[in-house]
């Protein structure tokens, strides 16, 4: 782990090849004590950055980019959902990168991001794959799943990463980069008290259809990624949200 901003602790960690987890923790007052929040970048001949992070946030994930690639590479700015974690940022990654376009599917393409931003949307259909050089990622569909009704989740098929947005989203700020560890008692008590997800009934299916492309890497948005059987533990959380 690299340590790019002593004063916010924002930190740099390749959870898996060439795909780098960005981590600022933070204490909000008021709100759920110590958290963090984690952008994606995955390195190749097409950079990719998925979640942009809040836009007070942006100096400290450039800061962190940069001691990884120059930002002007990034050819992609994705997220899962129209949120400020997401992609508050978006317009000051677009200004950094000037050949970079927005990438979320069709469903935010249309609603929001296409007036949001200052360049037009790549939006994705369900299933569609965007080759990066050696990496591709391929975006699934998953409406109201944690939530909103244009999230989605993308799935990085040379390494088994899914990049699963606010699925298994742990509260914490001092947690490790990667684990192997438990983190869906956690990530349930964390959603027990926050009750972020939308409830959808069509949760166990979308689960089960991530659950079938059998990652090996969890890249979540807050707390550690994970390391282990992805299959798994998305059929464990189908079941928790089941009950």
């Amino acid at each position: 782990m690299t340590v790019t901003n002593a004063r916010s602790g924002t930190n740099v960690h390749e959870i898996a090849h060439g795909i780098y987890r960005i981590n600022t923790p933070v204490h909000i007052d008021g709100g759920p004590g110590g958290f963090s929040f984690n952008q994606y970048l995955i390195v190749d001949d097409e950079p990719l950055l998925f979640h942009t992070g809040l836009r007070k946030m942006f100096p400290l994930v450039h800061e962190a980019v940069a001691s990884v690639i120059a930002p002007a590479r990034l050819r992609h700015i994705a997220f899962s959902h129209v949120e400020a974690d997401e992609c508050g940022s978006l317009n000051e990654w677009l200004a950094a990168a000037p050949h970079a376009s927005p990438l979320c599917g069709t469903v935010a393409a249309m609603v929001s991001v296409n007036d949001l931003a200052d360049r037009p949307a790549q939006g994705l259909a369900d299933g569609q794959a965007v080759p990066l050089g050696h990496h591709t990622v391929r975006w699934f569909d998953t409406p109201h799943l944690p939530h909103a009704w244009e999230c989605g989740l993308m799935m990085e098929e040379r390494t088994g990463t899914l990049l699963c947005g606010d699925l298994f989203s742990q509260g914490g700020a001092e947690l490790p980069s990667l684990t192997e560890a438990d983190i869906l008692g956690p990530s349930e008590a964390f959603r027990r008290g926050m009750d972020y997800f939308s409830h959808t009934p069509n949760a166990g299916a979308m689960l089960e259809r991530m659950a079938l492309l059998q990652p090996t890497t969890l890249a979540c948005m807050h707390g550690s990624a994970w390391r282990g059987d992805g299959a798994g533990l998305l059929r464990a959380l189908a079941q928790a949200l089941a009950n």
